[in-house]
């Protein structure tokens, strides 16, 4: 049954939540504008403009949602995004994996932050409301650009003005054939989401770093207003807690990213300067550049200068970042940009507009800032956060110079002119050589900066940063040592995150006293130095677990074969201080704690996320599920049991998880193990499936009980043929018959236990194979002969199953997470600080 209603409630709903959009553009614009009493005339129009805005957009979302959860399959975006097997979890994450969903993501925030704006202007009534017109003009104008992105309507002839999340499969994809003899046609089930999205860090990732992106558009807004209005001071005051806020959000979401890429990629890392992630990270940098600015704004004409330009950069660079990612430039060169949906032309509009409209304003605007009338001290808390910032600012420079490749490449093309410039063949190399000096900068900055702004030191007292320094050489040498640290990079570094760590300490210690309101910078400065020393720790000094002592080549480069191992089911491998045995196959059964063995899950051919349990699920002595019951589970995913055994420690199991899917192409996923000072990190990188097991021509052998024969390396007896009841789990019918053998198979390693069974139902001889995957055999009862008492058996043999693994181990990564902690928590503390001085 067609739902055609939902998706033409949607669409007028976008097109109501566009004009509605211009409407409050253009009555915060005359607002702004007119300085009579008209003005509040206007502006009480443009706020019902807004608000009305944020109600069609709301129901723009439920309207998605609604879809999605319904899994609605006639409408392409659920079709595309979704499907049955999908738990309600994972299905949010579908909301926002097509571009339309993400736009309508930021809309969405952008709303809920435009509305808490106008209620705290009206709250602080004349203080700030000058700024409230010009600021909300922007909001709306941006709201109208990011609108018309999902609009979805074609004008003038072939000018397509966004694309609609609402449109029906036959209208998407009008030249099929099922068109033609079923025009209702609503397929059983959709594509589902992408394996890689199916995580419970894509549920709040996204949403975590949009809201961040919106974020950013406050401190732009208030920048403009500022030169709008020619208020050029007073609005660092209320923009600087907004952009704390802005850092703390965006850089969660950043570093949930880092995460998600960690617990599901199987590259090894959190970061690979991925052309995407450095477009998010860039924006941030200049954004954190631009709160250590604001902080000396209103005493230093120059920090003012640098804070407009800096405030409206970081948002122009999410824009930017939006072209990169959505226009399809970057699709050679990243694997999570979005594809082309034709809206390039429109996304350049769409930052072209706002960078020209900035430009122009700061340049009629610049000649009537405040200027200094005297030069900046080089022992001033000025000098030392200028130097702080232009390092911040120089490592945002670098990453974009190299992210921003395609873009040359395309502008050469524009002028019929190949400039064929590309990427870095190793990235982290390339970026890391840059960035890992200019953050040594950044850090040993913190640490000075910290001292001059706390008043600790001046022209007379240099010698105060001496204790700090003594400690710091001190606590490096027994790092260096006790670590292993040696080369002299490294050295250099560790050096400096401990210096960060211990005068960003000695200020908390003796000055701030545990007056934990003004702790924040202090608290900020120690997260970045322990992240950037956990980085180095992780990265640098990973060491391989699962090197290839049996030197079998496994892949094509050196480098693979000997950081892969070859696993044999049921086979212990000794590799360096492990033993590590690959123990089979298990999948994750819903609402079943752990991993179940595959074997006991029999599928259900008309389904593919259902199954029938093959015995009892029981976790100690509770029971989950009954045998014979219908489970649901994640058919795709198998997870591979890996043990692990280390003399003088005990085991434990890994179970990296590797999907085997045709719409999207298989993905692998690590498991990590965590200790206090490293995490031992596993991931598959081949598995071996029935599909691709080749067997050989069946031998037959015909045996009675007792009696032994020969399987090429290995002796097999008969033990016993039994009657049994059932067939995978189910009673036989009336008339049915069934018998079970049990083959003994004698191996190096102790004997092995094959029951195949022979049964004749409905009338019809029915005989299942089974299979030894440790053995590569497979095993099938043919015929009973009651005459003779002999039982013919075809006996295949195949390449045993085995995985490939890679193990690493991370030292110290823990430095990285605790960092990231403090880091946020350092921000929170300072914004609230800077909340409560706004209000005032």
């Amino acid at each position: 049954m067609l739902r055609a209603y939902l998706g033409q409630i949607g669409h007028i709903l976008v097109i109501l939540a566009f004009i509605s959009s211009l409407i409050a553009t253009y009555t915060y614009y005359i607002s702004a504008k007119d300085s009579s009493k008209d003005s509040d005339f206007w502006r009480s129009i443009a706020r019902k403009s807004f608000f009305l805005h944020t109600f069609f957009v709301i129901g723009v979302v439920m309207v998605l949602f609604s879809i999605i959860f319904n899994k609605y399959f006639e409408y392409h975006y659920a079709w595309d995004n979704a499907s049955l097997s999908l738990p309600l979890g994972y299905a949010i994450s579908c909301f926002w994996q097509d571009q339309e969903g993400s736009f309508l993501l930021w809309m969405f925030w952008n709303v809920i932050l435009g509305v808490i704006l106008i209620f705290w202007f009206r709250a602080k009534k004349k203080s700030f409301l000058h700024f409230e017109s010009p600021m909300m003009a922007i909001f709306s104008a941006v709201q109208a650009f990011l609108t018309s992105m999902i609009v979805g309507a074609v004008l003038f002839g072939d000018f397509k003005l966004g694309s609609s999340p609402f449109l029906l499969l036959r209208e998407s994809m009008p030249n099929l054939p099922v068109w033609a003899t079923n025009p209702d046609f609503v397929p059983k089930d959709g594509n589902g989401l992408n394996p890689l999205l199916q995580n419970y860090w894509m549920v709040i990732h996204p949403p975590t770093l949009f809201l961040g992106f919106a974020t950013t558009l406050i401190p732009f807004a208030f920048a403009l207003a500022a030169l709008w209005k020619k208020d050029y001071s007073d609005w660092t005051k209320v923009a600087l807690p907004w952009s704390l806020v802005s850092g703390v959000i965006l850089g969660t979401g950043i570093m949930m990213g880092a995460i998600w890429a960690y617990e599901t990629l199987n590259f090894g890392s959190y970061w690979s300067w991925d052309p995407v992630e450095n477009a998010v990270y860039v924006p941030w940098l200049v954004l954190v550049a631009s709160i250590h600015t604001m902080l000396i704004a209103r005493k230093s004409s120059s920090a003012l200068k640098i804070t407009f330009i800096l405030s409206i950069t970081q948002f122009i660079l999410i824009l930017y970042s939006t072209f990169l990612t959505r226009s399809g430039i970057l699709g050679t060169s990243s694997v999570h940009s979005f594809t082309d949906l034709g809206l390039s032309g429109q996304l350049l509009i769409y930052l072209l507009f706002f960078v020209i409209g900035a430009i122009l304003l700061m340049a009629f605007r610049w000649k009537y800032l405040p200027k200094d009338n005297k030069e900046i001290s080089t022992y001033s808390t000025e000098f030392w956060i200028f130097l702080g910032v232009t390092t911040l600012t120089l490592a945002a420079f670098q990453i974009t110079i190299t992210t921003s490749i395609p873009v040359y490449n395309s502008i050469s093309e524009l002028f019929n002119y190949k400039l064929n410039m590309a990427m870095p063949t190793d990235p982290l190399k390339h970026y890391n050589t840059f960035q890992m000096w200019l953050f040594i900068g950044v850090i040993t900055l913190t640490g000075i900066a910290q001292f001059f702004w706390w008043r600790r030191v001046d022209k007379l007292s240099i010698k105060k940063l001496l204790n700090p320094l003594i400690i710091t050489l001190l606590l490096s040498a027994i790092a260096i040592t006790v670590t292993g640290v040696n080369k002299w990079q490294y050295i250099i570094l560790l050096t400096a995150g401990i210096f960060s760590i211990t005068a960003n300490a000695t200020i908390l210690l003796d000055i701030i006293k545990g007056n934990f309101k003004v702790a924040g910078g202090a608290i900020t400065h120690i997260g970045v130095a322990l992240m950037l020393v956990g980085i180095m720790y992780s990265s640098a000094y990973e060491k391989v677990i699962s090197v290839n002592l049996a030197n079998e080549k496994i892949f094509k480069t050196e480098k693979d074969n000997k950081e892969n191992v070859l696993l044999y089911y049921n086979r212990p491998t000794q590799i360096n201080d492990f033993t590590l045995d690959f123990r089979g196959e298990f999948v994750d059964v819903r609402n079943v704690p752990g991993y179940i063995e595959k074997k006991f899950i029999q599928p259900i051919p008309t389904s593919d996320f259902q199954g029938i349990a093959k015995a009892d699920i029981m976790d100690g002595d509770k029971l989950y599920v009954k045998r014979g019951d219908t489970v649901e589970y994640e058919a795709e995913n198998t997870y591979y049991q890996v043990n692990y055994q280390k003399k003088g420690e005990k085991d434990f199991n890994f179970y990296p998880r590797y999907q085997i899917n045709q719409k999207m192409g298989n993905v692998a996923s690590p498991h990590i193990k965590k200790y206090w000072n490293k995490d031992i990190y596993s991931h598959v990188n081949y598995v071996t499936t029935n599909e691709d097991k080749e067997w050989s021509v069946p031998e037959n052998y015909s045996v009675a009980i007792k009696d032994t024969f020969f399987l090429n390396d290995f002796v097999a007896i008969l033990d016993n043929v039994s009657p049994v009841n059932e067939l995978d789990g189910l009673p036989l019918q009336q008339g049915d018959v069934a018998a079970q053998a049990t083959l003994r198979i004698l191996e190096r390693d102790g004997e092995r236990i094959m029951k195949p069974i022979f049964a004749i139902k409905n009338r019809e001889v029915w005989s299942k194979p089974v299979i030894s995957s440790e053995l590569g055999i497979r095993a099938q009862l043919l015929a009973i002969n009651p005459e003779t008492g002999k039982f013919t058996f075809a006996i295949s043999r195949g390449e045993k199953e085995y995985i490939v693994l890679k193990a690493l181990e991370k030292p110290h990564i823990n430095l990285l997470w605790l960092g990231t902690a403090l880091l946020v928590i350092g921000m929170s503390i300072a914004s609230a600080r800077r909340f409560r001085i706004a209000m005032k």
